[in-house]
């Protein structure tokens, strides 16, 4: 079964997106010492605005990471976590995507 290039894409941007959120997720964490969270924005101010463009890499990872923990914990429903990953993979292909759009024109395709 041959896949389309579009689909390949799509694929790659949507792992780039979800690697790529992991690791600024661990990197902020192994920086700070704190985990990164979307209570970053809750600082205002000039921390606020200076965490926008890591939240907007990261929000894939703290949506799983927060959906996992909340289904153990808090034993939310399976229709529940299915919409957050839906989410969080969505979420993740866009910012794949612009990744993959950084990376080819960094290296002059």
């Amino acid at each position: 079964m041959a896949m389309s290039p579009t689909s390949l894409e799509s694929i790659q941007a949507l792992i780039i997106g979800l690697a790529l959120s992991g690791l600024l997720a661990s990197a902020f964490e192994y920086a700070t010492n704190r985990r990164a969270s979307f209570r970053l924005l809750e600082a205002g101010g000039v921390s606020a605005i200076a965490a926008l463009p890591m939240i907007a890499f990261v929000a894939p990872f703290i949506i799983l990471r927060n959906t996992l923990r909340g289904r153990q914990l808090e034993r939310r429903p399976i229709p529940f976590v299915m919409i957050a990953t839906m989410i969080a993979c969505g979420w993740s292909l866009l910012s794949g995507h612009v990744a993959l759009d950084v990376a080819h024109r960094i290296v002059g395709l």
